[in-house]
């Protein structure tokens, strides 16, 4: 009864909503309340490390409005008491709430972020994602109507690719689970999901198991057949329907999926990490295709493409890859051919890159993955803020994780003073 309620109400958003937009472009398009101002912090979501501070996984608050006196600066800190390779989280579509997990385990914790955005709380642990689905190592928190879909990478019985996506409602109640397709081309494997409400398509990519990912980089890589337990599909999902449809074959594991935020463009692109390459989905008359449109960096130095962020216009591409510690700017005009125009090293390690709504600012952080990461002086561990004038990155301010005792940075969303709301009336 729940999940026929759940499809006739995305059955209604999808026909009666147009793709809305979001202050960092690469929210859910069902998420309110924007920020298309000045954003006031940045949430850093941390992961812990023995003998550093408190050694756990924690959320981290960065004042990002140049007008405040703590510019800059780090003004509050919520740790979890675990560490558990802390990596995504995701607005609920109220705003009111962020949703964060870890790798290696399988409990989510939601933070209050709208009675005090300043000082984000943790208000409920929800620890039933594996038994209730099977899935393990929850990785992508993406808002539905009332809902959140949460994207794992691995599961429960033997730690590999195999995975799925698990339904819960905003109060934490799981609803329903959805097996990643294994047939027709499907390699059972899940990593990110995007949706496009006026298509009725939902899009996933591919990435590995916790038998791998959590495993050290420069060993994993030495291993002939661990390297060919990695995703190399995407998969078109009927949206109202959650069933998996056509799947195309995407050779290095698609990582992070961007819709165009054109109202006029229904296509999405990602990155492919181990052959660095850019792939376009799009529809050609009534069939969706796939197809590899560009190639970052030299692909045969493995660059590793990690991160990608989409500009509100459709138009441009930040891309952040780990190995060489760049950030490169690809112009979309025509998505079928990006163009790279503009690179500059941002790090001596990057993973995680956003932008504001304006594009005019851009943060990015250090840490991919705690086993990943590089050593000795090469494991940088920052938040670092940009200011884009549309030719030129300039360093703004830096915050050091490390020297700072909380951790290795890695994923953010941005918060903002106006949001602040009173808890709604039961």
């Amino acid at each position: 009864m729940r999940h026929t309620t759940l499809i006739a109400l995305l059955t209604l958003v999808i026909a009666t909503s147009p793709l809305a937009n979001a202050d960092e472009t690469c929210n859910s398009p069902y998420i309110a309340k924007l920020i298309k101002g000045q954003e006031d912090y940045v949430y850093v979501w941390t992961l812990g490390v023995e003998g550093i501070g408190d050694g756990s996984d924690k959320l981290v608050t960065v004042d990002v409005n140049p007008k405040s006196k703590r510019y800059g600066k780090v003004i509050h800190s919520v740790p979890t008491g675990s560490r558990v390779e802390a990596h995504h989280m995701g607005f609920t579509d109220d705003r009111r709430h962020l949703w964060a997990g870890g790798l290696a385990d399988n409990r989510i914790w939601v933070f209050d972020i709208a009675t005090d955005p300043a000082k984000p709380r943790i208000v409920q642990t929800i620890s039933d994602l594996g038994e209730k689905s099977g899935w393990l190592g929850p990785h992508t928190y993406y808002a539905m109507p009332g809902r959140m879909l949460v994207q794992a990478l691995s599961n429960t019985q033997d730690k590999g690719g195999r995975t799925g996506m698990a339904l819960y409602n905003n109060k934490g109640k799981f609803i329903a689970s959805y097996a990643m397709p294994t047939e027709n081309g499907g390699d059972g494997y899940g990593y990110d999901l995007a949706v496009n409400p006026r298509k009725n398509v939902l899009l996933t990519s591919s990435f590995t198991g916790y038998a791998n990912y959590m495993r050290p980089i420069g060993e994993l890589m030495k291993d002939g057949e661990a390297m060919k337990k990695f995703g190399a599909t995407m998969a078109v999902w009927d949206l109202k329907a959650m069933k998996a449809g056509k799947v195309f074959s995407v050779p290095g594991a698609p990582l992070e999926i961007r819709w165009s935020l054109n109202p006029k463009d229904d296509w999405a692109i990602t990155a492919a990490a181990l052959t660095s390459k850019l792939w376009l989905i799009k529809q050609e008359g009534k069939e969706w295709v796939a197809k590899e449109v560009g190639t970052i960096g030299d692909p045969s130095k493995i660059p590793l493409p990690v991160d990608i962020s989409i500009t509100r216009d459709g138009k441009g591409l930040w891309v952040n890859t780990f190995m060489d510690g760049k950030t490169r700017y690809f112009d979309l005009s025509n998505p079928e051919a990006p163009k790279q125009t503009y690179e500059k090293v941002t790090g001596k390690q990057v993973n995680m890159i956003s932008q504001s709504w304006d594009g005019k600012r851009v943060y990015i952080t250090s840490s991919l993955l705690a086993s990943w990461d590089k050593g000795g002086a090469d494991n940088e561990q920052f938040l670092r803020g940009f200011a884009w004038d549309g030719k030129e990155l300039s360093h703004r301010f830096e915050v050091d994780f490390t020297k700072q005792k909380l951790g290795r940075a890695h994923h953010m969303k941005l918060g903002s003073n106006a949001l602040r709301t009173a808890a709604p009336k039961k």
